[in-house]
């Protein structure tokens, strides 16, 4: 890493270069600043509307069994009960570098509403038109569900990923990213599924009732919650590894291919009784340690890059070496949180949140710039808007200060948060591209 010369100087009071008014989530986000756009607004529109009509459908097969409402008004609650706790779990995994909580809500809109409602539509005509009567009941059953929901399925709810590469590449900054998106879409979409599987164990005419949704309910909601999850994470790797690396872009159809083979492999085993089962969560369960071993992993990556970056930043006066130490620790992060908000309120505490998120995406910026995912133009760009965010949020934490607070991390007050002043020095320039 060189530094640039004499006019690529620390951040200045104008802050970010964003047009329009300041949104310190629209710079960590990377996007403009502004009202949200139109395509997105859209989106959720139509993500939603499909939701609706998937759970229409469903409310349809509750009135055809004769049973009127009740088996849809007990099995949609029952099937949102795990959600909230495993959405807490997905957002507690991505807490160093959260991605944007709007993106998060339409990944999983589109998993409950366009890739629930087209699976339903097509495996049911598969069913239909295809499978049963080329094979028979029974075969055919077995075919669709092992060879051709995994196909349809992990088609549709891999088409957001793929989208999120398409328009928003600079989301992905890593595997935990991919497998963050993937779990969410996968979330959403088991969360519709269950729907259905729950009408289905309340209105089967022979062994159906309370017993079987009891049993369906534990099989589907407690034991194997994560199974889209984990399906579908094999997609959002591929993705994050084509977003992260130059030519790379056969990534995203081996995660595809993948994510088909574990379905595929559960739902042929699960037809197979008690036995099959255990082979099926085996397997399930050998992966989901797999995929906890890549975001651990990942973790320390992005500690790492923090560690080794953040530190050419003290001559702005923004970092200092103390402040380093308290951005590679989630456990300090979130005790000067803390501390923020018993100083100063909850603003002081989304201020020392901003301050934390933007020395993160700049050491994450040195690292896409290293591997020729961004220019150098762009480079500088994003800098200078980081750091003006990093400034902005000190100013904002020391307004609420008469004299500026001594950081409990940095004792000697050597907190770049926590006293005022900024130096024109020279930046850290666009780092030297490594060949991948």
């Amino acid at each position: 890493m060189t530094e640039s010369g004499p006019s690529s100087t620390g951040p200045s009071d104008t802050g970010p270069s964003n047009t329009g008014p300041f949104d310190p989530a629209a710079v960590l986000a990377d996007r403009p600043s502004g009202r949200t756009p139109v395509s997105f607004i859209v989106g959720i529109a139509v993500t939603f509307a499909c939701a609706l009509v998937a759970l229409g459908i469903d409310a349809v097969q509750s009135f055809a069994a004769g049973d009127g409402v009740l088996p849809f008004a007990v099995a949609l609650p029952l099937a949102l009960v795990p959600i909230p706790l495993l959405v807490v779990i997905v957002l507690w995994m991505d807490r160093l570098e959260p991605e944007p909580r709007a993106n998060l809500a339409f990944a999983f809109l589109w998993g409950a509403g366009v890739a629930a409602l087209a699976a339903l539509v097509i495996n049911t005509a598969d069913l239909e038109y295809v499978t049963m009567p080329a094979l028979g009941a029974s075969t055919g059953e077995y075919v669709a569900a092992t060879f051709g929901a995994p196909v349809i399925e992990e088609t549709m709810k891999g088409l957001v990923l793929v989208g999120l590469l398409w328009r928003r590449r600079a989301e992905f900054d890593g595997p935990t990213d991919g497998i963050t998106y993937a779990a969410m879409v996968g979330l959403g979409f088991a969360t519709m599924e269950n729907v259905g599987y729950y009408i289905n164990a309340l209105v089967t005419s022979e062994h159906g009732g309370i017993a079987l949704l009891g049993y369906t309910f534990v099989l589907r909601g407690v034991v194997s919650p994560l199974v889209h999850p984990i399906f579908t994470s094999m997609t959002g790797l591929g993705v994050a590894y084509a977003a992260t690396h130059r030519h790379a872009s056969w990534a995203v159809p081996a995660g595809w291919l993948a994510a088909m083979l574990l379905h595929g492999v559960w739902n042929g085993l699960s037809l197979y009784g008690i036995a099959g089962l255990a082979v099926a969560y085996f397997i399930m369960f050998c992966v989901l340690m797999g995929l906890i071993a890549v975001l651990i992993a990942d973790r320390r990556r992005l500690v790492g890059l923090i560690r080794t970056y953040l530190p050419a930043y003290r001559a702005t006066g923004l970092v200092s070496s103390d402040d380093v130490a308290m951005l590679a620790s989630l456990r300090s992060r979130r005790r000067a949180r803390n501390w923020a908000r018993a100083s100063g309120g909850l603003p002081a505490a989304a201020a020392m949140g901003d301050y934390q998120l933007a020395a993160t995406e700049l050491a994450l910026l040195h690292d896409k710039t290293r591997r020729g995912v961004i220019t150098p133009e762009r480079f500088r760009q994003r800098q200078h808007d980081l750091l003006g965010l990093m400034l902005v949020a000190r100013k904002s934490f020391l307004s609420r200060h008469p004299e500026p607070p001594e950081a409990p991390w940095a004792p000697s007050g050597g907190s770049g948060l926590a006293h005022h002043g900024v130096y024109q020095a020279p930046l850290p320039d666009h780092p030297r591209v490594t060949s991948r």
